[in-house]
């Protein structure tokens, strides 16, 4: 059975899957980065974790993975192949597709993490059937991808899509990136869980509590909550002024309080929204094997170029 090797690596934990041409997924499995003990060997566990799939496909299915796709964090150079940066795993300049291409003689596609959930939401996902959608995702930080016919824009130096640092409250909380009022610094998971324990005493406080007493009508949750809803619609409006999508794919931690994100939500984004048409607002359909999927995706893209059936080195 024709199958490829899907591997969406994040800052803490690993999630690779075999994907069959139909996207069936025919085995799943996760791990730990391990990035305690260094980038190098954060780098050895994925070639590891990439080797044991492409035996485990071979067992399985008489024949080794004819592709794989693999999903990162941080800043990457898509069309070179290059982990460029990504701060919770310590890279700078990882060639991972090259090392991946070597380990298993195959071509491989690196992507970015967020882009590629994107992607995977966009074509089978929330978002299936749009010509234009924005997928966001409400996490520790906030980001983007820009979906259009079916593909995800990267831009021209990799970095579309970087939704959370629109400045939405000029002048206010600083952001690692070096500006103030960002808005991933007042509408992310992480800024509500900080805003909300501030609110309640409770340093353990975060922003699935946070959701739960705004249900229960709490009014120092509802005004938090509220803040952050309000940010989060006006970076989204400056988003949907450039882009104009037909659909707004809303996924991430934050997005698991359900209406009680998606009602306040639509209604401030409708509120701002002037001479725009007002794209729908849904949730993302895939949860947290987006980013699978979406490298699985990748792979099976790989294939149908002309290039793609060249190993990369």
């Amino acid at each position: 059975m024709r199958h490829v090797i899907a591997l969406d690596v994040g800052g803490t934990g690993m999630k690779a899957a075999l994907i069959g041409a139909d996207g069936a997924l025919l085995h799943q499995a996760r791990r730990a980065t391990g990035r305690e003990r260094g980038p190098d060997a954060v780098v050895a566990g994925i070639l590891g974790f990439a080797a044991e799939l492409r035996a485990l496909g071979v067992e399985r299915f008489g024949e080794p993975a004819v592709a794989a796709g693999v999903a990162v964090p941080g800043i990457v150079d898509e069309t070179a192949g290059i982990a460029a940066y990504a701060a919770n795993l310590g890279w700078r300049d990882v060639p991972l597709r090259g090392l991946l291409s070597a380990e298993l003689w195959i071509p491989v596609a690196l992507g970015h993490d967020v882009r590629t959930g994107g992607l995977a939401e966009g074509r089978i996902g929330a978002g299936r059937g749009a010509d234009r959608f924005l997928f966001v995702a409400l996490g520790t930080g906030i980001a983007g991808a820009i979906g259009v016919d079916g593909r995800v824009e990267a831009g021209a130096h990799g970095f579309a899509g970087e939704i959370g640092h629109i400045v939405v409250r000029p002048g206010g909380t600083p952001c690692p990136c070096g500006q103030r009022g960002c808005l991933e610094r007042f509408a992310s998971a992480a800024a509500v869980s900080e805003a909300w324990a501030a609110a309640c005493g409770d340093p353990e406080a975060d922003a699935a509590d946070c959701a739960k007493a705004v249900a229960s009508g709490d009014p120092n949750a509802v005004r938090v909550w509220q803040q952050a809803v309000d940010a989060l619609a006006d970076g989204l409006v400056t988003a949907l002024t450039l882009l104009d999508p037909r659909t707004l794919v809303i996924g991430g931690g934050l997005a698991e309080a359900a209406e009680t994100l998606f009602t306040p939500l639509r209604e401030a984004v409708r509120q701002r929204v002037t001479f725009q048409k007002l794209p729908e607002i849904v949730p993302a359909a895939l949860g947290d094997t987006a980013g699978c999927l979406g490298a699985g995706l990748l792979a099976w893209d790989l294939l149908n170029t002309t290039d793609g059936m060249e190993v990369a080195t």
